[in-house]
């Protein structure tokens, strides 16, 4: 089994998962944090969409230079502040979206030496290209939980 192509299919699936599951979510509950310091639904749906432009960003890295260094990512201090609540949710899906199916016509060209090419990352002691969408992928459903967790919330604090 070529296991770029199950990373693809996860990948290209999540958009189908996660929208219908963000609009579930009620208004009145949408942009609530479940304790200080914690996302919101809203945050974590919006937060897929931010992060698109860091990984084409480290690809491009990554397929132009011989074992580039990756940063790692971490939200900023205003997303953590609340910055993703000031973000129009409709806006941020359509551009999670469009986005995605942008990364994926750009992974279906990728060959089998592109996928293992690889970067020193400041967290992992190994990380390729492959990795690093496999790990997006994961994302996205990390996510999914969190907003799924949200939406079934039964003992708001």
């Amino acid at each position: 089994m070529d296991n770029s192509r199950v990373v693809i299919s996860a990948l290209e699936r999540a958009p189908h998962i996660i929208l219908p599951l963000i609009r579930e979510v009620p208004e009145a509950i949408l942009k609530r944090r479940p304790k200080p310091g914690k996302w919101s639904a809203h945050e974590h749906a919006c937060h897929l969409s931010t992060i698109h432009p860091v990984m084409i960003a480290r690809l491009n890295l990554m397929l132009s230079h011989a074992r580039p260094h990756i940063v790692p990512y971490f939200p900023s201090p205003d997303e953590e502040d609340g910055a993703l609540l000031k973000l129009k949710l409709d806006d941020e899906m359509q551009r999670f979206s469009l986005d995605r199916q942008e990364l994926i016509g750009r992974l279906k060209t990728l060959s089998p030496d592109d996928w293992q090419r690889t970067a020193e990352h400041g967290e992992y002691t190994h990380y390729s290209v492959f990795i690093m969408f496999r790990h997006l992928a994961m994302h996205d459903m990390f996510h999914a939980y969190r907003i799924e967790e949200l939406l079934l919330k039964n003992n708001w604090e």
